[in-house]
């Protein structure tokens, strides 16, 4: 069986930015897509803030025009779901839909998944009025009516980002008081143009082609409205994609890859970890870009290392 140089898990901005970096150092890169080839930027409509792009790029263009560069460098392309890991020793061995493959580094950019409500309404009206990230879509709602939910930091971060964009943001939270941290708290609650609805739920969003509103339900008295909005960020929270890592990699209490301050090395030599599944700050295409680059230097600084590269 081929044991190769790199293997990258993920193909969003990160894998897909090692493996333009990889494939030009002539390090014959695999990358196993996963069961969301593209990665969160595949279900954003509009992407403004990614450098070198004058006018605005549907999300999944954007990966598909990073693919294409990625191949055009003799970078190859798996469709698998990996399910199992051994990552022990020089070798690291994959097993995905009944295949097997082995790699001397592996680069992990299985990225964070969006926590959402689980409404189907919600569902359908995903890029056109519903959104999990503030920073991509915020622009969008200038001077328009836009509602958050959730309790934590990020909620707040999030409606606090939104104030600079909406006349109005409606923070829905289901508990009457906040888990965000106390200054986050302080800050929400000096801003006029964020108002803060307790022990509230959603419970559908309202709009055909684009939201037009929300069904809110008081879980207390147990009453119903409709609240005029035309856009919903959902904030409570990603998980990342770190399950079959669990036990070999080392992670945080939220299940985020620890890497090395200032590289994207693992506690696992010979394993790198780059974008949304090792970054719960930044979480943006750009950065997790950037860190993919990072990991396939990393990767080829090891296999130079090692001899023969």
């Amino acid at each position: 069986m081929e044991t190769r140089d790199v293997i990258i898990l993920g193909s969003g901005p990160a894998g897909l930015t090692a493996a333009i970096y990889a494939a030009r150092a002539d390090l014959k890169p695999l990358v196993i897509e996963g069961s969301q080839p593209g990665g969160q930027l595949t279900i954003t409509t509009d992407v403004e803030n990614y450098p070198g792009f004058e006018q605005p790029i549907m999300g999944p263009e954007l990966m598909d025009v990073m693919k294409k560069q990625a191949a055009r460098f003799g970078t190859e392309f798996d469709f698998a779901s990996v399910e199992r890991v051994e990552l022990e020793g020089p070798i690291k061995t994959l097993h995905a839909d009944g295949k097997t493959f082995r790699a001397r580094t592996l680069i992990v950019a299985t990225g964070a998944t969006a926590r959402w409500l689980g409404l189907p309404t919600e569902e359908n009206l995903k890029g056109h009025g519903v959104s999990a990230c503030a920073t991509c879509d915020g622009f969008f709602f200038r001077d328009q009516v836009i509602v958050v939910v959730g309790g934590g930091d990020t909620a707040l971060e999030e409606a606090t980002f939104l104030t600079k964009f909406g006349s109005v943001v409606h923070l829905i939270h289901r508990r009457d008081h906040l888990r965000a941290s106390k200054a986050m708290q302080d800050r929400a609650f000096k801003n006029p143009k964020i108002k803060f609805v307790w022990n509230t739920v959603v419970t559908q969003v309202e709009g055909d082609k684009k939201v037009t509103g929300v069904r809110l339900k008081d879980i207390v008295t147990g009453q119903e409205r409709t609240l005029d909005c035309s856009g919903l960020f959902v904030a409570i929270g990603h998980t990342p994609n770190t399950e079959i890592f669990k036990g070999q990699l080392a992670m945080d209490e939220n299940g985020y890859l620890i890497v090395e301050s200032g590289s994207s090395k693992t506690n696992v030599a010979g394993v790198f970890a780059a974008g949304d599944v090792a970054d719960h700050v930044y979480r943006q295409a750009v950065t997790a870009a950037g860190m993919g680059c990072m990991a396939a230097l990393d990767a080829e600084r090891y296999l130079g290392a090692l001899g023969g590269h």
